[in-house]
């Protein structure tokens, strides 16, 4: 039999604007993303440094749950993130 391969996995990236808090941001990376405080700091830092961070690696399903549940956040508090899930 052939031995199952594990599921691509999926990197969520997020993406810096001008416009979305880096406290928003921040709270994003803890309750979407499980992040610990000072990881989820590091990460929003790094976003907003260098334009982008991969903030995840998942399964399709989860990537794409996990980034639709924070876009959604951001546009009910009025923030234009942008979040990408690419292949690894």
């Amino acid at each position: 039999h052939t031995a199952l391969k594990p599921p691509p996995m999926y990197k969520v990236v997020l993406l810096n604007d001008d416009f979305t808090t880096m406290e928003f941001v921040t709270h994003v990376l803890k309750v979407v993303f499980g992040k610990p405080a000072d990881e989820a700091v590091m990460l929003m830092m790094r976003v907003h440094r260098e334009g982008m961070a991969v903030v995840g690696r998942y399964s399709y399903d989860l990537a794409m749950t996990k980034a639709s549940q924070a876009i959604a956040m951001a546009r009910q508090e009025g923030f234009p993130l942008k979040i990408t899930c690419e292949p690894e």
